[in-house]
């Protein structure tokens, strides 16, 4: 397995594996168990970088992942998230605040099994919180052991100066593919600049880049993508235009459109690594079959030129949620 830093300091497979999907957000959950046997053959083949969050379940993602890699200590790295929780009326909450923080991470660390946890990422920016405060509160845990790296979710560029100021970030976490490019006009300079990784989520764009679905794909009552304008069935009719572009460099390359994806984030800088999501071990091993895609700086111009000329269409989140970002 390919290896790869984050903030020059932390060393993970150069793919990790992002749990919330067994749990969360995709549908009713997962078997427990198939996903543990899954999470058993993820580290069988090389990965050792696990993403999770209290929020994911709730709370639910991480017992899974925590019982799954508790014979594993030491051998992996498990990153999860503190400042969001669910509202009385199911709504979603930002909760930043340094009690709040310190809360969580002592019952995140028992619902992992750990004594320390690897990668502590603020999952959003909390307005009502100064960034100073959530920086300091994660510095204390950090001097208490109890956490070893920090980072951001979905930070702007101003939030993650002022965090690094305080306590040096290992890690920022966001959205990034072929279909959603924003971090590259200024996060990804940004985080060159300061010797920050990237952890790119949904690499696959929430599974629409895998060639998997289409206008006439039916999602299950409770899977998020309901909601999502780029997934209505007409955005996805239009965006079949990017599925069809990695199909045909696919097919040179004797690859599936889902490696073509990823070797191309691969391959912006070698201090990204995404975390694409599965339920099925033959994703998975798709997935790492990317490690042996070889794209050479002809193929990452054709597929960055065509890319750019297509014009996704719909926003990636309902206005609510993106209205949270600090992108």
């Amino acid at each position: 397995m390919q290896k790869r830093k984050l903030g020059n300091t932390l060393e993970v497979s150069a793919l990790g594996l992002g749990c919330m999907g067994m749990s969360h957000g995709y549908g009713p959950a997962a078997d427990k168990k198939q996903m543990i046997a899954l999470i058993h053959k993820a580290v069988e083949r090389g990965v050792t970088f696990f993403d999770t969050a209290e929020f994911y379940g709730p709370f639910t993602n991480e017992e899974l992942v925590g019982e799954a890699l508790a014979s594993f200590r030491g051998k992996v790295v498990i990153a999860t998230k503190f400042g969001i929780k669910l509202g009385a009326g199911g709504q979603q909450l930002v909760d930043s605040r340094p009690e709040q923080i310190k809360k969580s991470a002592e019952a995140s660390l028992k619902r992992l099994r750990v004594e320390s946890i690897d990668l502590y990422y603020q999952h959003r920016v909390d307005p009502q919180v100064p960034m100073e405060e959530v920086a300091l509160a994660v510095k204390e845990l950090i001097r208490e052991g109890k956490v070893k790296h920090f980072g951001l979710s979905e930070a702007g560029i101003k939030t993650i100066r002022r965090a690094h100021a305080i306590q040096p970030l290992t890690a920022v976490q966001s959205e990034y593919s072929l279909w959603w490019r924003r971090p590259e006009e200024q996060l990804l300079p940004t985080l060159d600049e300061l010797g920050i990784g990237l952890v790119p989520f949904s690499p696959l764009g929430k599974g629409f880049l895998t060639g998997t679905i289409d206008e006439k794909t039916q999602f299950d009552n409770s899977d998020f993508r309901n909601i999502v304008p780029r997934f209505t069935p007409e955005a996805r009719k239009a965006n079949q235009a990017m599925v069809d572009l990695l199909a045909r460099v696919a097919k040179h390359k004797k690859a599936t459109p889902a490696q073509i994806a990823l070797a191309w984030l691969l391959a912006q800088k070698p201090w990204i690594v995404p975390i694409p999501g599965t339920r099925r071990l033959e994703r998975l091993d798709e997935n790492l079959g990317a490690l042996a895609v070889e794209l050479t700086s002809a193929d990452l111009r054709e597929i960055t030129s065509a890319a750019t000329k297509i014009a996704v269409q719909g926003a990636r989140y309902p206005d609510a949620l993106e209205q949270r970002t600090g992108l």
